[in-house]
């Protein structure tokens, strides 16, 4: 996921606030979801979870976004995107965090929240995603957000540099129109195909959710929202400009638009949901963006120490939420407090928070500081490129 792992400043030294909050909010409502879908809860919890999936949306929205950011800034300064530079970035802030994740899982099945993990290979491989059978691989399912983001980081430089190479940049726009297209096409014929002729079963949910949810042909919406905002603030400034002068205005069309889509996507495995409700949601998520990145938008502005620690910690947490809060359910029951309590959620959030911030503190700075030292001793991953941008400090899931 696009990961905060400290203060969000742009070259010009300002923070990037609003990023930290819709960060904040994102994995707030990746974790109730998760809570109310797969432990015990109080009822209150699957109410306002309902549209919690979409918080993974809005992390592909950022994710595109950001880090399509830093590479149309390389482009746009005429300079060459290094694909080496580019990945070691990648790697030291996403795959030591991850590993450390997947061995817990492997080494001790106490750990598993379900029954079943995905065979080793495709966690290594980052395919997890393809064909995901909840009932049988039911246990670190969400890394299957982690597969789409780390395709879409091997693939975005590549297309770019063909781009450049042919002198086709400012052409991008028919790419992504036509990747818009395709994942549409692809939700519709999933669902005629491969779908719909399990309506009435009972494990329908499972067929929709191996040939639409989780595959990544069919969750591009997100990530090329993301890349489109990014490709109008680069390479359209006029258009931009004129944006960012409505900043409130553009939060509060994010949220008509999401307030749309909830609605449409109340029943979430629906026709209508599958083929028009994910890009409506990103949409939605887009123009949220575009308000929380506009200096007129008072989420720019609103400094908060609490959305931005949790944004510091959102991908640790997204990583360990799940085993975290199946053993705090499990050795604090036997202190007589009920898994559905509303104090077993408040214990819940307590020790996910705790989990974060060790692997934070244990495994990701530790990294990240590894990554500084191996990019300064390189010749195109000079100390001032290493400066916070806004861009850089985040990774999704």
């Amino acid at each position: 996921m696009t990961q905060l792992t400290g203060s969000t400043t742009t070259p010009a030294n300002y923070k990037l606030l609003g990023l930290d909050h819709l960060r904040a909010i994102a994995i707030s409502f990746v974790f109730i979801y998760h809570y109310g879908g797969m432990f015990a809860h109080p009822n209150w919890i699957h109410t306002i979870g309902t549209f919690g999936w979409t918080g993974v949306d809005l992390f592909f929205v950022l994710s595109g976004y950001l880090i399509s950011s830093q590479l149309f800034l390389k482009i746009a300064k005429e300079k060459t995107i290094s694909f080496r530079v580019f990945f070691i970035k990648r790697f030291f802030r996403i795959i030591p965090a991850y590993l450390t994740v997947v061995a817990l899982y492997f080494l001790f099945p106490f750990l598993r929240e379900k029954e079943g993990l995905a065979p080793l290979w495709k966690y290594l491989t980052f395919t997890q995603n393809l064909a995901l059978d909840v009932r049988t691989q039911g246990t670190f399912s969400h890394a299957w957000s982690l597969c789409i983001e780390e395709q879409f980081y091997l693939f975005l430089p590549l297309i770019l540099i063909l781009l450049v190479s042919i002198k086709g940049i400012k052409k991008g726009y028919v790419l992504l129109l036509l990747l818009f297209i395709v994942g549409f096409l692809a939700r519709l014929y999933s669902w005629n195909v491969l779908v719909s002729p399990f309506v009435a079963d009972d494990n329908f949910w499972v067929y929709w959710h191996k040939w639409i949810y989780y595959p990544t042909n069919c969750r591009l919406d997100g990530l090329l929202t993301g890349v489109s905002i990014a490709a109008i603030f680069q390479f359209r400034p006029k258009i931009k400009n004129t944006i960012i002068q409505y900043g409130n205005q553009l939060l509060l069309a994010g949220l008509v638009v999401l307030t749309g889509a909830y609605f449409l996507c109340i029943n979430q495995s629906s026709f209508n949901a599958t083929i028009f409700g994910f890009p409506l949601v990103s949409l939605g998520y887009g123009l949220m963006i575009l308000g929380a990145i506009s200096p007129t938008s008072f989420l720019y502005k609103f400094d908060s120490r609490v959305t931005a620690n949790i944004a510091s910690l959102s991908f640790a947490l997204y990583l360990t939420h799940k085993i975290v809060i199946h053993i705090t359910q499990e050795q604090f029951s036997k202190l007589n407090i009920d898994k559905d309590s509303g104090l077993m959620f408040l214990i819940c959030i307590a020790t996910s928070l705790l989990g974060a911030l060790i692997m934070n503190r244990l495994i990701e700075k530790p990294f990240l500081r590894l990554r500084d030292k191996v990019l300064c001793a390189t010749k195109s991953g000079r100390p001032q490129e290493l400066v916070h941008n806004g861009v850089e400090e985040y990774k999704l899931n």
